[in-house]
């Protein structure tokens, strides 16, 4: 007997679809659409780019701030599908202690944070994984995103 692949009753999913049908589930203008509810969203403020998660890529933040010097970080005041892990403290202390070249590789992951200043570990809601910290003004501090042009 033959490979199915070179039997004649072989069909591709090409000659299944029905291309007169229009899809049920396209919609030409709905980046147009997606466009306008983000810039209601914003209120017509401009971000430095939308924030995901890195292991589900839910949307985690519409507006935001690039850190001036760790260009992989960002920081926000309204976010969306975080949640807040209280039980999750990080103390923050300035003290510089001597590095390697491999721990300033590690310690970069670490925004400019204010001296003695407690945060909160924050994660995906979807997902756990943790995405960054949140202050004790309420600001998030985001270093384990994907960004992407806003």
């Amino acid at each position: 007997m033959g490979s199915p692949s070179n039997s004649q009753q072989t069909i591709s999913d090409d000659d299944e679809i029905d291309y007169s049908v229009k899809p049920e589930f396209y919609d030409p203008e709905l980046d147009d659409k997606d466009e306008l509810w983000v810039q209601k969203k914003r209120k017509g403020s401009n971000s430095d780019a939308v924030l995901s998660c890195p292991a589900c890529f839910t949307t985690l933040c519409l507006d935001c701030q690039r850190h001036e010097r760790h260009v992989t970080q960002y920081r926000a005041i309204f976010v969306v599908n975080c949640k807040v892990d209280s039980s999750n403290k990080v103390q923050h202390s300035h003290q510089k202690p001597k590095r390697n070249k491999r721990s300033r590789e590690a310690g970069e992951n670490q925004a400019d944070l204010a001296d003695g200043e407690t945060f909160k570990a924050v994660c995906c809601s979807v997902c756990s994984t943790e995405v960054g910290v949140i202050d004790e003004d309420d600001v998030y501090h985001f270093f384990n995103v994907l960004p992407s042009e806003s």
